[in-house]
């Protein structure tokens, strides 16, 4: 895979991550095992205590009981807020690892954490983990076994479920009160989007899911997103599909120049919030066909949290979110 903008942007894949070589097979025997979602069977001598995680999967675990000791990936925005990428991670009770570069991680603070197991995201397209390149992932299996736990090619209950699964593993009590009044409201939730979904298809509108950086504009395909093709296939949300997805980058989004980002004119544009994408703000700056769109004139915009920990307790507050926005811009 080519080193492109349009990776960093839809998968918060970058440059480099075509050349990850498989984890090894081997990752040591013992009383503990789990199969991670790269059809490995990871092993350890005993349950690991000390888990190290790129900042969704660190979000997910903690959202289902389990503390991580550190972080690598996008924790914290240059607010000073915590990144949304990590959930309900406390910044200040984790010890970020992360590297100067992406997939890199800080070598010397991870030693120092005394990690037992390490867990990411992972993309079936590439063979290493999210957030961390070949090179770093051949020094961490040293230390500590990594997990991969799928980021495509599901729906967003799957990977909900297997954060659950692998929590549990781990010792958490994932049927706490917590957990099961979580998962209660995620259906709430869901229930409600889905109502959502039918008043917008009854209404004959659609929703555009878009990024954009200095030089391109991209329109995201649901199917290659666990959250957005939930959202379309089970809750019936009338996302838009781009005739013409990119062959490169796995086939997640569209890639149009800015004089083409009217290419598609729906009703409502729902914007990657990382903090790497522009922000409807930006991207109506110099691009007056993209500002000239009668969903941009209205300020008809919502939400998408790209990439956002896997667990009910975080998706079910980003549906209410989301319908809470698109409620908003149905009455516009």
């Amino acid at each position: 895979m080519r080193r492109t903008v349009a990776a960093v942007l839809l998968l918060g894949l970058v440059a480099g991550c075509g050349g990850n070589a498989p984890a090894e097979q081997g990752q040591g025997s013992g009383q503990w095992s789990f199969k991670d979602d790269r059809g490995k069977e990871v092993t350890a001598e005993k349950r690991p205590e000390r888990v190290v995680a790129q900042v969704s999967a660190a979000g997910a675990l903690k959202d289902y009981g389990v503390n991580v000791v550190g972080t690598f990936g996008p924790l914290k925005r240059a607010d000073g807020s915590t990144d949304p990428e990590a959930g309900s991670i406390d910044p200040s009770k984790v010890t970020d690892i992360t590297g100067p570069g992406y997939g890199e991680i800080d070598f010397e603070k991870f030693a120092a954490l005394n990690a037992d197991l390490v867990v990411a995201g992972y993309y079936p397209e590439v063979t290493g983990l999210w957030h961390l390149t070949a090179e770093f992932e051949e020094k961490v299996l040293k230390v500590a076994p990594t997990v991969g736990i799928g980021q495509s090619k599901i729906q967003l209950p799957d990977g909900v479920k297997r954060f659950k699964e692998l929590a549990k593993s781990l010792g958490a009590d994932v049927e706490s009160a917590q957990v099961k009044a979580d998962e209660a409201a995620f259906t709430k939730a869901a229930d409600r989007l889905r109502a959502v979904g039918k008043k917008m298809t009854d209404a004959g509108q659609k929703i555009q899911v878009v990024a954009g950086d200095p030089k391109l504009f991209y329109v995201a395909v649901p199917a290659r997103n666990p959250d957005l093709d939930w959202y379309a296939e089970e809750l019936g949300l009338p996302l838009l599909t781009p005739d013409k997805p990119d062959a490169e980058g796995g086939g997640y989004f569209q890639s149009l120049s800015w004089e083409n980002s009217g290419t598609y004119k729906e009703h409502v544009l729902m914007w990657d919030t990382r903090a790497h994408v522009l922000d409807p703000e930006k991207m109506k700056e110099g691009h007056p066909v993209f500002a000239g769109l009668p969903s941009v004139q209205a300020g008809r915009f919502v939400e998408w949290n790209a990439v956002a920990p896997l667990s009910y307790a975080s998706y079910s507050k980003i549906m209410e979110k989301l319908a809470d926005q698109l409620e908003q811009v149905l009455a516009k």
